[in-house]
């Protein structure tokens, strides 16, 4: 078969043949009498062979050592090709996210192209301060989604203060760009989207934080119930009590607590919860849980009170005297 047969056949052009003969990777093992290559059954074989190969990435010198060894294994070079494919998508996936951070952001003109492109380069800085700088400009507006992603992944506390308030004021769908951050599996993770969550307004958020209460991560539970306890979202109660219990972070929670027993709709759950603790607690869960009845409206903590003030505790008792005092 003539090379211009060939080239119709397999796809491949009549100089790409050329240069694989040159190369040696596939060479017609005939001539016509005029000269002209002329290409054999197990020729063509060959070109196919070379063309799986090429389309898996490795370049004709690895696919020429490839066909020259009988006794080629190629999980060594099929590992490193995965990676390089691995590293290449990966710089793809942060160009494409790049270039929609600077779509969304609706640039005028090239300067303003510019100016997104510097602040995607401070916001992924090693550098935490130079992150925090990026965060806090207001030369640039920033896409919710990017803000999002970048509070999702910052360990530094200051920088991740600065993008929550950033991502605050960006508007747009940041609670939706957040959510996923619940459903990751690592903790570290959720516990900073909880925290962005509770700083922003709306229904969905409240809906977000709600399902947080599930979260087997009492850090991330925590954060939850305070935000909604703020919010005068009674589900919360049974963990902001448990706070209370546990002595962490009781006293955010005894606030929040007293913050939603304010609301005619919510003191019965209030007081039913934090009374039902005291007849099994130790007396220093009895103390925490007195010093939340404090933070209750007199009219519905007062009855509590006087029975705490026969507490065989002597500190539960004088704390409850005094409160009654007051």
């Amino acid at each position: 078969m003539l090379i211009g047969e060939v080239a119709r056949r397999s796809g491949v052009s009549t100089r790409m043949l050329r240069h694989y003969d040159t190369l040696g990777l596939v060479r017609p093992t005939g001539r016509t009498v005029g000269g002209y290559r002329e290409y054999s059954d197990e020729d063509i074989r060959r070109i196919f062979h070379v063309e799986s190969l090429r389309s898996l990435g490795l370049s004709l010198r690895q696919i020429g050592r490839a066909l020259a060894d009988p006794g080629f294994t190629p999980s060594t070079l099929v590992a490193d090709l995965i990676r390089r494919t691995e590293d290449r998508i990966r710089r793809e996936q942060e160009l494409l996210e790049r270039l929609r951070a600077v779509g969304a952001s609706a640039p005028a003109g090239w300067p303003d192209v510019l100016r997104i492109v510097e602040l995607l380069h401070g916001l992924n800085s090693p550098y935490a301060a130079r992150r925090q700088q990026a965060a806090l400009t207001e030369a640039v507006p920033v896409p919710a989604e990017l803000l999002a992603e970048a509070v999702l992944a910052e360990p530094d506390a200051n920088v991740a203060g600065a993008l929550r308030w950033a991502l605050a004021r960006a508007g747009g769908d940041g609670v939706a760009s957040l959510v996923p951050g619940l459903r990751c599996d690592d903790v570290e993770v959720r516990r900073r989207a909880v925290l962005a969550i509770a700083e922003m307004p709306g229904d969905e958020a409240t809906e977000a934080l709600t399902g947080a209460l599930a979260d087997p991560d009492p850090t991330v539970r925590r954060h939850a119930a305070l935000a909604l306890g703020r919010c005068g979202v009674a589900a919360a109660v049974p963990t902001l009590v448990g706070m209370v219990v546990d002595g962490d972070g009781d006293v955010e929670a005894a606030e929040a607590l007293g913050a939603l027993a304010l609301d005619p709709g919510h003191a019965e759950q209030v007081m039913t919860a934090l009374t039902g603790e005291l007849a099994a607690a130790d007396s220093a869960v009895r103390l925490r849980l007195t010093q939340a009845l404090a933070e209750i409206p007199p009219p519905l903590a007062h009855p509590a009170l006087r029975q705490l003030v026969h507490d065989e505790d002597r500190t539960v008792a004088l704390l409850a005297t005094a409160l009654l005092g007051e």
